[in-house]
């Protein structure tokens, strides 16, 4: 089924993870993506690893996983943008994109040539997506952005990790997966408008506005409240219980989002609601320490399993902690789609983590994608894009 975005050609000119994301989010909605890439090397990321598949392979034949996670429905145009064929092939793509991708640091697609009155005169039409670092102005608008730097530099890290002391950076580059959301967003509102007024726009977001962009209450904590939060590892500022706590074989998430699943919770497990301190939730905030202690006590007799069965049976909110293997040998993993197999043209029959959109018609019928495709080896639809824009 070929999504709700069929028919719209996307020029991607992004490397690395947010542009890639973005680009990848429009090709699982059915949107056409070209990914123009340098010749010789593409992708940077075609070239971190390990982990690389078939590592002693050379050229096309070792692949990183890394490229694969954030490529997937994406043709492959090998172009040299500093020769006059690479720019004038990537002109006439321009001319019939309804979407270009671009993350170079501001003011490099200008100095090739492709500034933004030069793009909206080739084509009126065009939405621009343009993803920075930390924005395309103010005073560190030439700033580069990498993921961890933009963690630390927009707070993300001052609130993650076991205390104000350790600071941890999330374990995904959630700046540049947030931003590529973001972008694919922006792009989508832009496409919007378009049926409406007939031009395209640009659209811009950076790693440090989308990073913000997901502060939430912790944000809010600071602009309205007038206090920073910190990291105060698994356990949540605002309510409590509500983190990870150990039983007797290891440890269970909970999460005690009201009053009632508090009493309901201290009848389960023999706790007195009405402790000195643990009677409310704002009592249970301000006396985090003495909560965990009290919950743990309660299940240190109990194993993991009986323990999550327990909780269900009461109807509090619980979960395991599972590592990646076990999520993706889920039955509730699979039964979402969030594993695809795809056929690659170097590594044969694979499996990539799937999109995490469904769509079904007014009949309930599902109308969601269901043929993906596996991310291009380098330069792969090369010829049939250029003959493509020749008519052929």
């Amino acid at each position: 089924m070929p999504g709700p975005l069929d028919g719209v050609l996307v020029v991607d000119l992004t490397r690395a993870l947010a542009g890639p994301h973005a680009g990848m989010m429009l090709g699982d909605l059915g949107a056409r993506v070209v990914k123009v890439e340098t010749p010789g090397a593409g992708d940077d990321t075609r070239g971190w690893g390990p982990p690389f598949v078939q590592p002693d392979a050379e050229g096309a034949g070792r692949e990183s996983t890394y490229f694969l996670s954030c490529n997937r429905n994406k043709e492959s145009l090998a172009l040299d943008l500093k020769s006059d064929d690479g720019r004038g092939v990537l002109a006439r793509l321009l001319e019939r994109a309804d979407v270009l991708l671009e993350n170079f640091r501001p003011g490099v697609l200008e100095r090739l040539g492709f500034g933004a009155e030069r793009l909206f005169a080739l084509n009126p039409r065009l939405v621009v997506l343009s993803i920075s670092g930390f924005g395309h102005d103010g005073p560190e608008g030439g700033r580069a952005g990498y993921d961890q730097i933009a963690q630390g530099e927009a707070g993300l890290m001052s609130i993650t990790g076991p205390s104000p002391e350790d600071p941890q950076r999330v374990g995904v580059p959630i700046g540049d997966l947030l931003a590529g959301m973001y972008g694919a967003y922006g792009v989508l509102a832009a496409l919007l408008e378009r049926e409406r007024t007939g031009r395209g726009q640009l659209v811009r977001t950076s790693l440090l506005a989308a990073i913000v962009g997901v502060h939430a209450f912790q944000g809010t904590r600071w602009t309205v409240a007038g206090e920073v939060g910190r990291a105060q590892g698994n356990h949540h500022p605002s309510i409590a219980p509500y983190g990870l706590f150990r039983c007797a074989d290891g440890s269970v998430q909970i999460a005690v989002g009201s009053e009632g699943l508090w009493q309901r919770f201290c009848a389960a497990f023999d706790v007195d609601p009405a402790t000195e301190g643990m009677a409310t939730n704002g009592e249970r905030v301000a006396h985090r320490e003495e909560v965990i202690a009290r919950v743990e006590e309660a299940f240190a007799s109990w194993p993991a399993e009986r323990l999550l069965a327990r909780l269900d049976e009461v109807g509090v909110p619980a979960g395991r902690v599972r590592d990646l293997s076990e999520v993706y040998g889920w039955e509730q993993t699979l039964s979402q789609g969030l594993v695809v197999d795809v056929e690659h043209a170097t590594l044969g029959r694979i499996s990539l983590p799937g999109p995490p959109l469904r769509f079904f018609g007014q009949d309930g019928a599902e109308t969601t994608r269901r043929e993906h495709v596996a991310p291009p080896v380098l330069d792969a639809d090369g010829a049939a894009v250029r003959a493509w824009l020749d008519g052929e």
